[in-house]
């Protein structure tokens, strides 16, 4: 099996993320806590779960689920969220990570600053779910590119991963910054400096 380690970068991708995984949740027949509750008829639940450990750790020969996931973000605020959710607990809680003081939408403080403070964190818990695979096929990275913990930090980890595995496919789904969405004046820079990060490495 081929599998892959979500990376949840910043406000819009661990909103992304929340929505992705509860419909992955659905095509398999697993519910909030990981547990299949799908169809009782054991081909269609073999059919059902077939693929589930592209992005999910098996835990006990298939008694639950645990989706190789790694959210962060440089606040606080909505991983707490995430965790009172009801399908919150499904997750590790040790790849919830959030620093304190946040990236006040500036590349920079993801990328240099605030952000390198606990990329080593995230790294850390991304080598940890790469360690758990069989034959890991490479990153996905959800994240927005006009925010500062999404494009610079999201870039960073990328830029890290790309160092220690460089042979494994990067994929993100990048959110682009429109003016007709929100008038924060440096979104096009962070765009601009995470676009040029993303060449490089992904």
């Amino acid at each position: 099996m081929r599998e892959i380690v979500q990376l949840h970068a910043g406000q819009c991708g661990i909103q992304v993320g929340t929505h992705f995984w509860g419909d992955l949740l659905d095509e398999h027949g697993l519910n909030n806590t990981g547990v299949y509750v799908g169809d009782n008829d054991e081909a269609v639940k073999q059919l059902r779960l077939q693929r589930a450990n592209v992005f999910f750790n098996e835990i006990n020969k298939g008694e639950k689920y645990v989706p190789r996931a790694v959210m962060f973000d440089l606040e606080p605020g909505l991983v707490d969220q995430i965790k009172a959710m009801p399908h919150g607990q499904l997750f590790k809680p040790d790849n919830l990570i959030t620093a304190k003081d946040g990236a006040a939408n500036n590349f920079a403080k993801g990328f240099l600053t605030e952000g390198a403070l606990i990329c080593d964190q995230v790294i850390d818990a991304t080598r940890k779910e790469v360690e758990s695979c069989d034959c890991i096929q490479g990153f996905q990275l959800e994240h927005s590119l006009g925010g500062g913990t999404g494009s610079g930090l999201g870039t960073l980890v990328l830029a890290k991963l790309r160092e220690e595995l460089p042979d494994r496919i990067m994929c993100t789904y990048s959110v682009l910054p429109s003016p007709k969405v929100s008038d924060i004046v440096v979104e096009p820079y962070n765009a601009t400096l995470a676009l040029h990060q993303l060449v490089e490495n992904s």
